[in-house]
């Protein structure tokens, strides 16, 4: 789960973490009233859930009042595009107002989890502000990568690692260190799989500020995290992914025309595979679970069809503890109940599967069924 920048920095802020100081704005009318007695320049910065707001001109550097509130006038409310958020963009519907800091260095600080090592992985650039993937692509040797084992957590050579490839500087050297150790406290306590600090700035007055904040929560810790889960913006989700995860399903949207749905996430993407493969292109993921009900199928293919993209449903299962005689059955009452009228191609193997098809085959219903996946790729280029 993502956080907004400003509510990131509401946790950095209460582990101990240098950030400015700022105020939230979601009315036109209060940014007068919230402006009043900050000192300029102030930063005016759009609140969404995606990167590159300032090259989309979601941030702002006001250097005068008026510049500030035109500023905020303008962001507030505004349908802001950057390479995340697509050709559609998102509504700004938070603002965040910071106070100018003078900056003498912006560095880069990253930590996400590394699958690869099976551990946590910091990053660091001496070119902050930038985007990492061109220093990385561009200048790799300006990036300093440090591995680190959760089971034994960070040590000081790590950090001092990290300080030397850094450049920093004897007098800001302990302050860093510090930042450091906290934010990967924060890391480790609130179950993130990524924090990104970019830029974090030393000031002319040699202290050390995270000057933004990006974090992202394993979803599945959530039940550990009350107080993040608060946090939990729903405004920026896709409909259909919200109405998804309420019923307890696995569903990301994408953008092609065949429907899918699966009971198993590595099926799942196999499936997306087989899709591509005979010409056409998913419309989505979606992993009902192992044990799915018929209800379950039935509210699946709810979500399918409510994007209208759609002009074709692929179901893809295994029967093992859902048997295929289940679902067939789940699979004929939703499409009765929600009056079904796209081409459905359904693939079954495992407990029950003679039964299954039988089912699906005298439902009167339009339900192909496939007998294996080189049939049922035949069947979905036909659609």
């Amino acid at each position: 789960m993502k956080i907004h920048e400003y509510q990131a920095k509401e946790l950095f802020r209460n582990s101990g973490i240098p950030v400015p100081e700022g105020k939230t704005c979601t009315a036109k009318e209060d940014i007068a009233s919230l402006l009043e007695g900050m000192t300029m320049p102030v930063a005016v910065k759009a609140q969404i859930l995606a990167g590159g707001r300032g090259k989309g001109g979601g941030v702002v550097l006001a250097k005068t009042l008026a510049e500030a509130q035109t500023a905020a006038e303008r962001i507030l409310g505004m349908q802001l595009v950057t390479k995340q958020t697509g050709a559609e963009g998102t509504e700004v519907k938070t603002i965040l107002f910071e106070q100018g800091v003078g900056i003498a260095r912006e560095l880069y600080l990253s930590m996400l989890v590394d699958r690869d090592h099976a551990g946590i992985v910091i990053i660091a650039s001496r070119d902050g502000g930038m985007d990492i993937e061109t220093v990385a692509e561009e200048t790799p040797d300006r990036i300093i990568t440090v591995h680190v084992n959760p089971l034994l957590g960070l040590q000081g050579y790590q950090i001092r690692e990290l300080l030397f490839g850094l450049e920093i500087a004897p007098a800001v050297a302990k302050s860093f260190g510090s930042i450091i150790r906290k934010l990967f406290a924060l890391f480790m306590q609130s179950d993130c799989s990524l924090v990104e600090i970019n830029p974090l700035v030393i000031t002319n007055e040699d202290t050390v500020i995270a000057l933004d904040a990006k974090m992202d929560i394993d979803s599945n810790s959530l039940f550990r995290h009350p107080e993040i889960l608060a946090m939990h913006d729903s405004s920026e989700e896709d409909e259909l992914e919200a109405a998804a995860s309420s019923h307890g399903l696995n569903y990301i949207r994408l953008n092609g025309t065949i429907g899918s749905m699966v009971n198993g996430a590595g099926l799942a993407m196999a499936t997306m595979d087989l899709i591509k493969q005979a010409g056409v292109e998913p419309a989505n993921f979606l992993d009902v679970g192992g044990g799915a009900s018929a209800e379950m199928v039935e509210n699946g293919f709810r979500i399918i069809l409510r994007d209208p993209n759609v002009r074709g449903v692929f179901i893809n299962i295994f029967g093992g503890i859902l048997r295929c005689d289940i679902l067939a059955e789940g699979v004929v009452t939703a499409a009765r109940k929600i009056g079904l009228s796209l081409p459905v191609v359904v693939r079954m193997e495992g407990t029950n599967v003679d039964e299954g098809r039988r089912i699906l085959a005298d439902s009167g219903l339009s339900l192909r069924n496939a007998t294996d996946l080189k049939h049922a790729a035949e069947l979905l280029a036909a659609i």
